[in-house]
């Protein structure tokens, strides 16, 4: 248990951090998930439609460094990539 005034204060901000993090990694999988179902249902604009509005997801959480950049950009490629080889 932290002593010190600024322990307990780390670690309360460690706390809030660690949620609002989790928060965002959910909707990261979300957005993906999202895309990944249109793909399924086999719309080829509704789910163009939905990348495009994930993708701003997507970025927006790796410019937080919560998902790496690369990884980011693999995610978009491989969904995109899927949408133009439907139908």
């Amino acid at each position: 248990m932290a002593n010190s005034a600024q322990a307990r204060k780390r670690a309360r901000q460690a706390e809030a951090t660690r949620k609002r993090n989790a928060s965002l990694k959910s909707e990261l999988r979300t957005a993906v998930k999202k895309v990944k179902k249109a793909i399924a249902a086999g719309d080829k604009a509704a789910a163009a439609k939905t990348l495009q509005t994930s993708q701003s997801t997507i970025d927006r959480i790796a410019d937080k460094k919560l998902f790496h950049k690369n990884a980011a950009s693999r995610t978009k490629s491989r969904l995109a990539q899927a949408i133009k080889s439907m139908a």
